[in-house]
């Protein structure tokens, strides 16, 4: 069988295919902001073609953000580091910019900091560190839209907005993790809170733990 040539209405068929409603990234959205748990769920043990892929999903969630806040020239990123220009600081300074151009690749090297943390305060649940790794994936890809919904609007009215958008992310990945292990339960709620705080945390760690790492290979 003979490949279709590579041509525009390829790229726009493969564009189409990621985006088109009924299983593409708009479907996904509105799935994940109306049953996140129920559909991470059935994703993870019925079907895994009605939503988009939670790796492709965050890469593509985390690009927008990046295309808005680079389009409105927006300074208040929700990872944000303001080092100096000194050398002994080049390394960090270097790692944390790396983060702020790469928000796909950090999003997901977050996402196992939160996964590593939800496993533990839910370890009496039957998911494996990646089945978790999954349903991380796609909140944090809702929660990059909020900061993409909030960063647009931030751009047209020149209001401050980004802050709100900090804490609906915060509160949204809380509830959607909730949910997923038992929507019923109020400690669901604050363990699922105390993980993506800590995951979070863990990766802010990690980066500056790298970056005194190199500065001291390097002397």
């Amino acid at each position: 069988m003979q490949l279709k040539r590579v041509d525009k209405d390829y790229i726009l068929h493969e564009i189409w295919h990621i985006l088109h409603f009924e299983k593409g990234i708009f479907y996904t959205i509105k799935e994940m902001l109306v049953r996140p748990g129920k559909n991470v769920k059935e994703f993870i043990v019925e079907n895994r073609s009605r939503l988009v892929k939670p790796i492709i999903f965050i890469i593509v969630t985390s690009l927008i953000y990046t295309i808005i806040i680079n389009l409105f020239h927006i300074e208040k990123e929700y990872i944000s580091y303001h080092g100096t220009e000194q050398t002994e600081h080049a390394a960090m300074n270097l790692i944390f910019a790396w983060v702020q151009h790469h928000y796909g690749y950090a999003n997901i090297l977050m996402g196992l900091g939160i996964a590593f943390w939800t496993k533990l305060f839910f370890r009496k649940y039957d998911y494996n560190f990646f089945e978790i790794l999954i349903l991380i994936c796609f909140v944090m890809g809702i929660a990059m839209l909020i900061y993409a919904v909030f960063a647009f609007f931030e751009g047209l009215t020149k209001l401050s907005l980004m802050q709100i958008s900090g804490i609906l992310s915060i509160l949204y990945c809380t509830w959607a993790i909730g949910q997923f292990f038992d929507q019923k339960k109020v400690t669901s709620y604050l363990k699922a809170f105390a993980a993506y705080l800590l995951g979070m945390l863990t990766f802010l760690l990690s980066l500056g733990l790298l970056g005194i790492l190199v500065e001291l290979i390097k002397h």
